[in-house]
């Protein structure tokens, strides 16, 4: 059997180059090298995957490289918080260094600069360097200080290391070109004096080099092969390559490449931005789980997985372009729709009562804890004659296509029985406290019974009162309500924080979840993926919602969408079209498409599939029957209904269609239905 093929990225095809052209695989080494000004976030996160990827790729060697070249505002926090997260993410490093390991390699090199007539001590106002700079389309004008001599830059760095001078007399510079139409060779600083502790080397320093001189030196002392960072970076490579030729004597040559960064809508990634959010109290701290910190998203629930699958998603490109958030929340559910054990929980609770169900009866029934994984097993949930279901899983009337609980309609409980709403109570003001239903006694799921196998369209979870836990559950959902927060220079970020952002609860869930830890996974069942906070106790369970099972600011966002048309356009009537319309317009062209464009087709109507209704898509089990296409779109809309409780594989319709599809012959229908 031939090998698969996969495409190479740009990156990995410069890699390939390079060895086609000699250069040694054995030599290769790469580096992830942040600033320990902050915490990671999920930006930092394609960066870590790129360059450890290579290293795993290659098996070559990448070393964690601290960039700590500015005391102002590292911490060794931020070092040990660095460390953890990339740890967590499963990568690691062959060495552990610091820009500051380096300090007196680098002012040696400045020194013999200094001595070759390539670089000075400027002695002028930063206002001053800046107006001398020029612009873009203007030559920039020598620094009078430009032709000092040699002895004396050299007396006044040595003065400058000594911290004889105050922060901002002077500063030293590389001699290069004040009329390069590349502004930043116009003589840039390669060092600032600034008289603050180090956490590292403490007062041994009071000059600091700036990161373009750091940089590629840091890089050559290291023998990093490929050093690889953001677009943003990419004028700065004839800089990084000017100062890497004026010490290079043997070895490695490192070479600089970019690629695009990635950005996110409906987040912020400047630490600046961040910082003023922990500051002024808008979130608990870095790891609030509204944040797109690492260590904010581990807590929220969020895999190394998820996040690592997330970046091999959204690929290496040459250009910056954003990413919609939906893609990121999209793969968190896919890894822990494998490996979340289900359990019910009911957040926003009334009680259901069986009147024919006998007074003092516990029943432990059996309940599956994970029908992706069949090593996952079973366990027991207790069942009484007074249980807790959702509010809105009730109303006491109802349309046709209302498939939950109504008055004289029934529905099955979650693996249990089938009720059939009989009576409501109401109180003072008209809400309805209690539910009262009867429920067939032969009707218990899995039991065999003629009863048990009945057809009822809707399935409801459920938690026995008696049993119930109580537990503090937070609904987080995005931080942001505009798509860009930080696009329009003209309006603060913060005026966009969504103030829905964080809503505090009491959930009511059942009993198997009173000995959970710490970042423990979990899927309430029709509901969405919760985890265990870390501030939760024995006596006090905390669980924060990681994501929904559908996304709703899709809808919200589609809703908002048609409005602005609407508006546009008055006199014209311009309906949304149906989920499963656009799942057959998608559908028919599934099987001729290549692979790649097939894996996004099929990711999109695994996304609208959460809004349709079985009772509608089992019509399409015949009609579809003469086209590939549309009959995996319907199969992978099915697949979707099963997983969200909406469909149920012991339905003899659906058993029918699975194994249909099982034996049909066609590659693409047997390996999807293979994810049952």
């Amino acid at each position: 059997m031939a090998e698969e093929y996969v495409a190479l990225n740009f990156l990995e095809q410069i890699v390939e180059e390079d060895i086609k052209n000699g250069f040694q695989q054995s030599n290769l080494r790469f580096r992830f090298p942040p600033e320990p000004n902050g915490y990671l976030h999920i930006g930092h996160c394609k960066a870590i995957c790129i360059s450890f990827g290579l290293g795993e790729k290659y098996d070559a060697p990448v070393n964690l490289r601290f960039d700590d070249t500015n005391p102002s505002k590292e911490e060794q926090e931020y070092v040990d918080a660095i460390q953890e997260d990339i740890k967590w993410l499963g990568f690691k490093w062959d060495q552990v260094c610091y820009s500051s390991d380096y300090f007196q390699q680098l002012y040696d090199w400045a020194i013999q600069l200094i001595k070759e007539g390539k670089a000075y001590v400027d002695s002028q106002s930063s206002e001053a360097m800046a107006e001398q700079k020029g612009t873009p389309t203007e030559p920039g004008t020598n620094s009078p200080y430009r032709d000092r001599s040699v002895a004396e830059n050299l007396e006044l760095f040595e003065q400058m290391k000594n911290g004889e001078f105050p922060e901002g007399v002077h500063v030293l510079r590389a001699k290069i070109d004040m009329t390069s139409p590349n502004m930043l060779l116009r003589d840039p600083i390669m060092y600032r004096v600034v008289n603050k502790a180090h956490h590292r080397t403490g007062s041994t320093w009071h000059i600091y080099p700036m990161y373009d001189w750091a940089h590629g030196e840091s890089d050559y002392l290291e023998q990093i092969s490929h050093s690889l960072c953001s677009l943003e970076f990419k004028p700065h490579r004839p800089l990084y390559e000017w100062f890497v030729d004026h010490v290079y004597t043997d070895g490695v040559k490192p070479k600089q490449r970019e690629f695009a960064r990635l950005n996110l809508s409906y987040t912020i990634m400047s630490k600046r931005k961040l910082l003023k959010l922990v500051e002024e109290g808008v979130v608990s701290g870095w790891d609030d789980p509204r944040m797109p910190t690492i260590s904010g998203l581990r807590r929220r629930g969020y895999t190394p997985d998820s996040i690592k699958n997330f970046i091999d998603t959204v690929g290496v490109a040459k250009r910056d372009n954003v990413i919609d958030v939906s893609l990121l929340e999209f793969n968190v559910r896919e890894d822990l729709n494998k490996t979340a054990p289900r359990v019910m929980a009911v957040l926003d609770p009334v009680k259901l009562i069986i009147d024919n169900y006998p007074e003092d009866k516990v029943e432990w029934l059996e309940a599956e804890n994970n029908p992706e994984d069949e090593s996952a097993g079973y366990r027991k949930v207790p069942f009484s004659k007074v249980l807790y279901i959702e509010k809105d899983d009730f109303k006491e009337q109802a349309n046709s296509k209302y498939f939950r609980l109504s008055l004289g309609k029934e529905v099955r409980l979650k693996n249990a029985y089938i009720i059939k709403g009989e009576s409501v109570v109401k109180d003072a003001q008209g809400n309805i406290t209690e539910i009262h239903c009867s429920y067939d006694p032969d009707s218990q799921s899995g039991s065999g019974t003629e009863a048990s196998l009945r057809k009822v369209k809707g399935t409801l979870h459920w938690v026995s009162v008696d049993h119930a836990i109580e537990a503090e559950v937070r609904l987080y959902d995005r931080l942001f309500n505009h798509e860009s927060p930080d696009g329009d220079k003209e309006v603060d970020f913060m005026e966009h924080l969504n103030p829905k952002s964080l809503e505090v609860i009491t959930g009511y869930l059942e009993p198997s979840l009173a000995e959970v830890t710490p970042y423990e996974s979990f899927q309430f069942q029709r509901i969405g993926y919760f985890n265990v906070d870390k501030e939760s106790t024995s006596d006090r369970l905390v669980f924060n919602r990681t994501v929904g099972l559908r996304d709703t600011w899709a809808k919200v966002e589609s809703k908002s969408e048609n409005q602005q048309k609407a508006q546009a356009q008055p006199k014209k009537n311009i309906p949304q079209i149906p989920a499963l319309n656009e799942i057959k317009k998608v559908g028919k062209k599934l099987a001729q498409i290549p692979d790649e464009k097939r894996v996004k087709a099929i990711t999109r109507i695994r996304e609208l599939a959460k809004d349709v209704d079985y009772e509608e898509l089992k019509d399409l089990f015949n009609t579809s029957a003469k086209k590939v296409g549309t009959r995996l779109a319907v199969l992978e809309t099915l697949i979707v209904l099963i997983k969200l409780d909406k469909a149920d594989t012991g339905d003899a319709e659906v058993a029918d269609y699975l194994e249909e599809m099982r034996t049909s012959g066609e590659p693409l229908l047997e390996e999807s239905v293979k994810g049952l």
